[in-house]
């Protein structure tokens, strides 16, 4: 089932940037603000042997969010649906990317002096609980991934 999906999904080219276009760009933005990637004074790229795990979840995390946002996009177009019908892909994304970024130290700054003490207990959460709410929301996406492709194959023509 899913690899019919995907095959007919990503036959056409701009799905398939699309796909690629938001990999790139969350794994770009996810690194710069979990600190793997620093761009000054020089440009470098380091994983900490700590956090190897954190960083392959930011993997995940990006890949599992432009592959559902093609299949939603996809969907949307090909079955004249709504987003609001197609939701669940969408937010699964929104949530993956948001919960990608919610540990980081810049992040923490600007909540603490926004929000004062509720941004300091914001942040303090979920920089101890960053790894489990990372797998959580590659649940999330996974889910959408399953809505998605189910959908597509029992509304779509093409794959019956």
């Amino acid at each position: 089932m899913y690899k019919e999906v995907f095959k007919t999904v990503f036959s056409y080219k701009k799905y398939l940037v699309l796909s690629i276009m938001i990999f790139v760009g969350l794994l770009i933005s996810l690194s710069i603000v979990s600190e793997f990637i620093f761009l000054s004074p020089i440009f470098v790229f380091h994983v900490p042997t700590s956090a190897i795990l954190d960083f392959t979840l930011i993997v995940i995390i990006a890949a599992l969010s432009g592959i559902v946002t093609s299949l939603s996009t996809y969907r949307i177009r090909m079955l004249g649906n709504t987003i609001k019908k197609s939701g669940t892909g969408f937010f699964g994304s929104l949530i993956g990317a948001s919960a990608g970024a919610c540990g980081c130290g810049s992040f923490g700054f600007v909540a603490v002096s926004a929000f004062g003490t509720v941004g300091g207990t914001a942040t303090s959460f979920l920089t101890n609980y960053e790894t489990p709410l990372r797998m959580i929301s590659i649940a999330i996406l996974c889910y959408a991934c399953y809505v998605s492709v189910k959908s597509i194959t029992s509304q779509c023509k093409i794959l019956k």
